[in-house]
């Protein structure tokens, strides 16, 4: 399990604990996570679940899928640390992940 910091727009923060193997996607829709709407279910197929990347966290979770990028498009406020939060498998190696979320999804 993973502890993961979930911050939305206004700066209220939800830590929540996900189960290795899901994406970080699922782990906020199973906590309520306001902000995180997820249209598509995690197929990689819209962008409702973009997220911004705090801290040192996009060098430690690497590059972006080119999937991931044209998905990208269609989200609201793209920047270097914008990422699908249904492309982020939970595992004990990001323990600790902080995310913002964007004001609105697209």
């Amino acid at each position: 399990m993973a502890k993961i910091t979930f911050i939305e727009h206004n700066g209220k923060e939800h830590v929540v604990e996900g189960e290795n193997g899901m994406s970080v996607m699922e782990t906020a829709i199973k906590n309520m996570v306001p902000g995180i709407d997820a249209d598509c279910g995690g197929a990689c197929a819209c962008a409702t679940c973009h997220v911004y990347l705090q801290g040192d966290w996009a060098d430690k979770l690497g590059e972006r899928s080119e999937m991931e990028e044209d998905m990208l498009d269609f989200a609201f406020e793209v920047q270097d640390s914008s990422r699908l939060s249904c492309q982020i498998r939970v595992s004990d190696d990001i323990d600790g992940l902080v995310l913002k979320v964007p004001e609105k999804q697209f």
